[in-house]
């Protein structure tokens, strides 16, 4: 009773009544969304301030390093077995264990961010990916090597949740999708880096250079301000203040930050939910898209592809050294493009056409990955992860997030692990099975993911609720 009071609440006084025209599932209405809830459209003039620029910069630093850590295995692989005399079995241990660390990750990270904040998050993850990165540079053996693997998963698990929270929480609602893909195009950075330098320098000074951006986020987090939502949802007032008018500058936040604290007030009438109180049917919207999102998108193969393209490559009697350069050549336009598009077209269209793309080319080994990782770049490689951050309520987003984390470190360790057993089964049967999993990803859109461009994080959560 207590938990549909505060639903109620969210959607009365402020956010209009809850019997009013509710938005459907494919985003009609959407529009028309603000004036339903009844709440101000008071972020679509707010500046972007230098502040809000070198704060993502300082937050997508950790995509950089994701990206790093995902490109890594495939262009090492090579030398790592043979300066160190590793089996195919002993290197896929290697490959695949970043998502056990993931995995550990994944549950810490909603309840750290939560507990410490997101900038303490961001550094406390930044840790154990630089000790990682420097474990596998010095590695002697496989035991060091997999250690430091262990330990970036541990660390990219915790940055993959907190940065997109971060900077949805920070940004005004006309922009948040511009921002929040910028982690895209930061990861496809990384991966673009790692595959190119890769064919041009040794696994051990690879890992060196995976190191730098841990390094410049650490630096970079003690000038940047802390999220003005968690300081709200913590009771720090005057931080709140100060951290909301460093990000929006000289204009007046007096409307937008009466908003937030109205929102925590509502969330106030609420104790911080458990880990059970999360599958109650209010979140069941949210929760079937979040986990549904992170499920298709790693079931898809398109990680456990990238973690060995370099022997898909040489399979199909192609180098893997070209394959990798041209591969690393189209990623970052790509993440460029999917950037410019988020806020123009929004998250729906992206997601229900581009996996249509990948489906189309289970044929042509270099064709067929070029086109799917373009389709997967601008598509499901960023944006769940964009909408895991802005559907779940503040009471609930710590549990949330570390399950949605959790399922996707699981679903990349399933598939990164049985890939090459997939692929001597049958690598045409393989890319068939992904192109079918992308076939199902479009249907789970149309039906149920809804169009968030264009609305304040209160207006979302507090609509959600009704679309199921």
């Amino acid at each position: 009773m207590e938990g549909e009071g505060m639903e109620e609440g969210l959607l009365t006084g402020r956010y209009g009544s809850p019997n009013q025209t509710k938005p459907n599932r494919n985003g009609a209405g959407a529009d028309s969304l603000t004036d339903n809830l009844n709440v101000p459209s008071l972020l679509s003039a707010s500046p972007l301030t230098p502040v809000l620029f070198f704060s993502t910069f300082v937050a997508v630093c950790g995509s950089f390093c994701i990206g790093c850590s995902l490109g890594y295995s495939s262009p090492a692989e090579n030398g790592i077995m043979e300066d160190l005399g590793l089996s195919v079995p002993a290197y896929s241990v290697f490959g695949s264990i970043m998502t056990i660390g993931g995995m550990v990750g994944a549950i810490l990270s909603g309840k750290i961010a939560d507990l410490i904040g997101r900038k303490r998050t961001m550094w406390f993850s930044e840790v154990f990916c630089t000790a990682g990165w420097l474990s596998i540079a010095l590695a002697k053996n496989a035991l060091w090597l997999d250690i430091g693997r262990l330990s970036i998963g541990i660390g990219v698990a915790m940055i993959y949740y907190v940065v997109p929270v971060y900077i949805a929480e920070i940004t005004p609602k006309s922009h948040r999708g511009s921002f929040a893909s910028s982690t895209m195009l930061m990861i496809s950075s990384g991966f673009a880096l790692m595959f190119y330098i890769g064919t041009l320098t040794s696994w051990r000074s690879l890992a060196m250079i995976g190191a730098i951006p841990c390094v410049v986020q650490i630096l970079g987090l003690f000038f940047i301000p802390e999220s003005p939502r968690w300081l709200a949802k913590s009771g720090q007032e005057k931080e709140f203040e100060a951290s909301l008018k460093r990000l929006r500058g000289d204009s007046d936040i007096s409307e937008e930050a009466a908003d937030i604290r109205d929102y925590m007030e509502t969330l106030d009438q609420q104790t911080e939910a458990s880990f059970l109180e999360l599958f109650q049917r209010k979140y069941a919207s949210s929760l079937i898209v979040g986990v549904g999102l992170m499920l298709l998108q790693q079931l898809g193969g398109n990680g456990a592809v990238a973690y060995y393209l370099g022997s898909v490559f040489e399979q199909a009697g192609i180098s893997s050294g070209l394959g990798l350069q041209v591969t690393s050549c189209f990623q970052i336009p790509v993440a460029i493009l999917g950037l410019l598009l988020m806020d123009r077209s929004g998250r729906r269209p992206l997601l229900l056409e581009l996996p249509n793309l990948k489906a189309l080319t289970p044929f042509l080994a270099l064709t067929g990955i070029l086109v799917g990782a373009t389709a997967f770049t601008i598509g499901l490689a960023g944006i769940p992860w964009i909408i895991m951050s802005e559907i779940f309520p503040m009471n609930v987003k710590a549990q949330a997030g570390s399950l949605v984390t959790l399922v996707h470190w699981s679903a990349a360790w399933i598939t990164t692990y049985s890939l090459n057993f997939m692929m001597e089964w049958s690598s045409a049967g393989t890319f068939f099975v992904f192109a079918a999993i992308s076939g199902l990803t479009v249907g789970f859109v149309a039906k149920l993911v809804p169009e968030t461009k264009g609305r304040t994080l209160e207006e979302i959560q507090a609509s959600i609720t009704h679309f199921m």
